[in-house]
């Protein structure tokens, strides 16, 4: 598929890519979910290893019906770099959903769309407009009312969660540029096969027999990723990275309501204002309110 400027992008193909951003982001905050209730006994490289593993086992039928055909590319390197960073980030997200609150973790994940722009614009030469800078920056304000990092954002944990966020800027901007030639499947793919290779390495330190609850929320959490990294995939496929990314953030709203559901966590007016906040962000995401909002400004 071509990659096709926000200017002359059809309506529906930018709703299609914002609802499959949207679904991913579900996924996702189910998964920080799963992996919060397994790290409790679960340590971090095993988590990491079974996200990835677990993964593999989605494209059996799909290598059964298409073959070698569904593995061929000539952008190995482009899959090794997405890979690799996407892999670190992992490491860096899972263990803040750990260590701090999942709307706290969720932040950091979610905060990518800040440095998606850039990235785009440094790496694939898309266009970078005032209005998707001033979207993401709106949309970091209100993940911030949201989440309130307080004094987490200041420690060595803040530091992990931003170089995440980063890491994940590059990897979502990377799966952008694979797109033009690689469906999305194939791109999972290559990310769980160099993922488990690498992560199995850690991993194999901490490996222990596991109770079948741990199981089933590592298995979950694999399932779960990975089906949210289709519809992530498929959404960057649709639409400019630098365009649809603010819709990231309403994950956090996601983790608001399990964090009411398992852990009691009641919404304050602070959390109120910036779910309008991030909804706001959301809604510049469309090419129609960006031309109103920037003839305000002329």
């Amino acid at each position: 598929m071509q990659n096709q400027t926000a200017s002359n992008l059809p309506s529906t193909q930018l709703g299609k890519a914002l609802l499959c951003l949207m679904t991913s982001a579900l996924l996702f905050s189910i998964m920080g979910v799963c992996i919060r209730f397994a790290s409790q006994t679960v340590d971090n490289a095993t988590v990491v290893f079974f996200r990835n593993a677990v993964g593999l086992f989605i494209f059996i039928p799909m290598l059964f019906k298409q073959g070698l055909d569904f593995i061929k590319t000539d952008k190995l390197w482009m899959h090794t770099w997405r890979s690799i960073v996407g892999l670190a980030a992992m490491y860096g997200f899972f263990y803040a959903i750990a260590n701090l609150k999942l709307s706290n973790a969720m932040v950091f994940s979610y905060s990518s769309p800040i440095f998606i722009p850039l990235i785009a614009w440094l790496f694939l030469k898309e266009k970078i407009t005032k209005s998707m800078i001033f979207a993401a920056v709106i949309g970091l304000i209100g993940v911030l009312f949201v989440a309130k990092p307080d004094q987490g954002l200041f420690n060595a944990l803040s530091f992990i969660g931003l170089g995440a966020c980063f890491l994940s800027a590059m990897a979502f901007v990377t799966v952008r540029a694979l797109t033009s030639t690689e469906p999305p499947e194939r791109i999972v793919f290559y990310f769980c096969v160099f993922g488990s290779l690498i992560s199995s390495i850690p991993m194999f330190w901490h490996w222990r027999i596991f109770t079948w609850h741990e199981l089933a929320l590592l298995i979950a959490a694999g399932l779960l990723a990975n089906i949210s990294q289709l519809f992530m995939s498929y959404a960057y496929s649709l639409a400019p990275a630098g365009q649809i990314g603010p819709m990231n953030y309403i994950a956090i709203i996601f983790a608001g309501i399990w964090g009411f559901v398992f852990w009691h966590e009641l919404p304050d007016l602070f959390s109120i204002i910036g779910i309008f906040i991030i909804l706001f962000a959301i809604l510049l995401c469309n090419p129609f309110l960006q031309k109103k909002l920037l003839s305000r400004f002329k």
